[in-house]
C-alpha cells in the first residue's frame, strides 16, 4: 500500500493506493485484482476487496465504487448507494464510507478539505481530465462549503510520460482545447509522449489547489507491480486487472 506524505498528516483519514501485490487472483490477474469489470473469478475479486477493506478499516459493504466511464460527472455521497452510480468522481463528509477508484494506467486523485473534513476521489484518465473532471470535483466541494485554500491533493500512481506514447490526433485534441497544453507533451525521436500527472497537476493548480503531491510510480513499468492496460495490450492479453485506491473518513 502506497502512502502520501501530505495525506499522512491528516489524522481523520484512512487511505491507500494499492498495487497488485497481496491478493488471491491468478494468471494475468495475479494477485490483487479489484475490478469486477474484469473477467477474473468473482470469488477471488471479493476476497481481494475484503483484503483492502480490512487494511483501510471498513466493511466490504461500505467500500463503494463507481461505474467509471471517463466522464466529468461528480456525485455527493451521503449514504451507501443502492446501485452503482455512473460517473468518475465522488465526494463525502460522512465517516466510514470508503470511496474507491479503479485504475490500470489512469490516475486516481484524492482531494481533502482539512477544515470542513470533506474528501473526494477522482478517476482521471486523459478523457475525463480534458473534459474537466478535476474542476467539477473542486466546484462540488466548494458548493458544500469548502475553500480551495483548505484543500490538499494527491495524484496517485499512473502511467508516466516516459511510457505514454500517443499519436497526432491525441495531441491535436489537447491543442484544440488550449495551445498551452503543448507543455504536457514531449517530442523525442519522432515520437510523442504525454504527461498525464503533469496535466492533472496543472488542473488542480488552475482551480486553486496549490498544496499537492504526485506519487512518482509508473504503472506501465513492470517493476512497480501495478496492473497496466497498455502493458497488457502490448503483451497481447485479452483483459487486465485493476488497481484500487481508497480514501475514507474514520
Amino acid at each position: 500500500m502506497i502512502k502520501s506524505y501530505l495525506l499522512d498528516n491528516q489524522s481523520f483519514l484512512s487511505y491507500g493506493f494499492f498495487n497488485r501485490a497481496g491478493g488471491k487472483s491468478k494468471g494475468i490477474y495475479k494477485s490483487l485484482n479489484c475490478g469486477k469489470g474484469s473477467n477474473d473469478n468473482i470469488k477471488d475479486i471479493h476476497s481481494n476487496l475484503k483484503i483492502v477493506s480490512k487494511k483501510i478499516g471498513c466493511s466490504e459493504k461500505n467500500l463503494i465504487s463507481l461505474n467509471q466511464v471517463h466522464s466529468n460527472k461528480v456525485y455527493k455521497i451521503n449514504t451507501i448507494p443502492k446501485i452503482k452510480l455512473i460517473g468518475d468522481a465522488f465526494v463525502t463528509n460522512k465517516s466510514n464510507i470508503a470511496l474507491s477508484i479503479l485504475s490500470a494506467d489512469c490516475a486516481p486523485v484524492f482531494i481533502v478539505d482539512k477544515k470542513e473534513k470533506f474528501i473526494a476521489a477522482i478517476h482521471a484518465g486523459w478523457k475525463g481530465a480534458l473534459k474537466g473532471i478535476i474542476k467539477n470535483t473542486i466546484n462540488t466541494l466548494k458548493k458544500n462549503g469548502c475553500l480551495e485554500k483548505n484543500m490538499i491533493a494527491c495524484v496517485g500512481p499512473c502511467i508516466k510520460k516516459t511510457s505514454y506514447e500517443v499519436q497526432n490526433d491525441f495531441l491535436n485534441r489537447f491543442k484544440k482545447k488550449n495551445k498551452k497544453n503543448l507543455n504536457f507533451f514531449v517530442f523525442k525521436k519522432k515520437k510523442i509522449y504525454f504527461d498525464l500527472s503533469g496535466f492533472i497537476k496543472s488542473q488542480l493548480n488552475t482551480n486553486g489547489i496549490k498544496k499537492l503531491n504526485i506519487i512518482r510510480k509508473d504503472t506501465f513499468n513492470k517493476r512497480n507491480n501495478f496492473f497496466s492496460s497498455r502493458r497488457s495490450k502490448k503483451n497481447h492479453h485479452n483483459d487486465y486487472g485493476r488497481n484500487i485506491s481508497i480514501i475514507m473518513i474514520k
